[in-house]
């Protein structure tokens, strides 16, 4: 999956684990930028009694880099806190949940939202909101009806035009996890493969899962190294680079009835682009990768210019991909990913961030929202989708399998001819549930009472 499961000390933490980073000019406000953080990966909606929460004991962070040096200028901070009125029950809820302030709800969230400059503007440290509720799970018709009108009470306006939104929520991304972690058997081309199948449709190994959220809207200016209003296209102030965290205290301590963290945060877990961790760094750096900052991403660039995949795809698909057999070098995978994509190569348009390589997303803010979006993104022709930051909607499998299967390459060297099928490649999945016309966009989680699974 993008970013879920992917290396092995946060799989065993899934709290604390990143699964997907989404940056995109808000599409019903175009002078505002929407950044969705989520976290905690397959959350089964039947989760109780223990239902799924953040974690009180982790410093969950959205990055911004708005100069191009691959360090963060601005940091949107949340830390969560959970009440339990009534110890004594077994309960997360006692009866139907009718608001936000009903005395049924048993177990809550309230967090604290905090943003941090490096340097610049005054202050540096500015409390947005305090004591923001975060909504419950979606348990059934019984416990939560009115799904819907609950979370929308949890939306908060802060000022300065910033909403936030922390809680559960379908889980956007789909990809066929079955197929693909067996061996590259993307259903849509099994009669291509060293074992024939028939060719059939993709099944979405994340449908019927939740996710946790974190999801912020902020004026563009806001955004921008000079608080002007990005209007240029071309004109560097108009990028910004994006990408999420987790933290925990150095160690933790374990007392007869609690347990306790002590000490300095240390990153565990982070994402700027999808399935980077997940599909290029090796088994053997991905907890590495994962505690290590963007601009630090110089010592894993080889795995960008020679990605695993690219190799394995001729060997998994025999006489399909005789070009890509050849292994070429890849800084077309270095620009998209590592550095944005420079002026000229894609006519009216760039979101480039320097040359200090750093898996971030890229967000070319004055790119207006497009009015029919493209699920492949700019391979599809419009330049508001993925790789210029990520929508809701970006079939990002896809895009990023065609990518490596060469697609991309002859933007930096014409002299490649990609082969045939490069064009052709997905995994066959699309998510059933649409995202929402409005923030925070992602849509209603799925409920527990009633489900299903692909």
């Amino acid at each position: 999956m993008s970013s879920h499961r992917e290396a092995p000390r946060i799989a065993k933490d899934p709290v604390a684990d990143n699964t997907d980073v989404y940056a995109f000019v808000s599409p019903d406000d175009a002078s505002k930028v929407t950044i969705i953080a989520n976290y905690i990966p397959l959350e089964e909606p039947a989760g109780g009694p223990n239902f799924f929460m953040f974690g009180d004991d982790v410093l969950y962070e959205i990055k911004v880099d708005n100069d191009g040096d691959s360090k963060e200028e601005i940091v949107y901070e949340f830390r969560f806190r959970t009440v339990v009125a009534n110890p004594n029950t077994f309960l997360y809820n006692t009866g139907p949940i009718g608001s936000l302030s009903d005395p049924n709800w048993n177990v809550r969230q309230m967090y604290t939202v905090t943003r941090r400059r490096k340097r610049g503007q005054d202050p540096k440290r500015m409390v947005l909101g305090t004591d923001l509720i975060s909504p419950p799970v979606n348990i059934g018709p019984r416990s939560t009806p009115g799904y819907a009108a609950l979370a929308n009470a949890a939306i908060h306006t802060l000022g300065g035009g910033v909403k936030v939104f922390a809680g559960q929520r379908e889980e956007a991304f789909n990809v066929d996890l079955g197929s693909i972690f067996d061996l590259g058997a993307l259903r849509p081309f099994q009669h291509l493969h060293l074992i024939p199948l028939p060719a059939a449709e993709g099944k979405d190994g994340t449908k019927g899962y939740n996710v946790h959220s974190i999801a912020i809207q902020v004026p563009k200016t806001e955004l921008t190294r000079d608080g002007s209003d990005p209007v240029d296209p071309m004109a560097p102030e108009s990028v910004v680079g994006i990408w999420a965290t987790a933290s925990r205290q150095k160690a933790r301590v374990y007392d007869e009835d609690e347990e306790r963290e002590v000490g300095p945060w240390v990153q565990v877990s982070r994402l700027g682009n999808p399935l980077i961790n997940e599909a290029v760094i090796p088994l053997g750096k991905k907890d590495r990768w994962n505690s290590k900052e963007p601009k630090n991403d110089k010592d894993f660039v080889q795995y960008y210019e020679h990605p695993e995949l690219q190799i394995l795809l001729p060997i998994l698909y025999p006489g399909v991909f005789p070009n890509l057999s050849a292994n070429p070098v890849r800084p077309d995978l270095v620009a998209i990913l590592l550095s944005g994509i420079p002026p000229g190569i894609i006519g009216g348009f760039q979101n480039f961030t320097g040359t200090t390589l750093a898996d971030m997303l890229r967000l070319n803010m004055a790119i207006p929202p497009a009015g029919s979006p493209n699920d492949f993104g700019i391979l599809g022709g419009d330049l508001a989708g993925f790789p210029n930051g990520r929508r809701v909607m970006d079939n990002v499998t896809a895009i990023e399998l065609r990518a490596i299967a060469g697609v991309t390459l002859p933007l930096v060297n014409p002299t490649y001819t990609p082969d045939g099928a490069a064009s052709l490649l997905l995994d066959g999945t699309t998510n059933d549930v649409a995202p929402l016309p409005t923030f925070p966009y992602i849509g209603h989680p799925l409920q527990g009472f009633e489900h299903s699974h692909d």
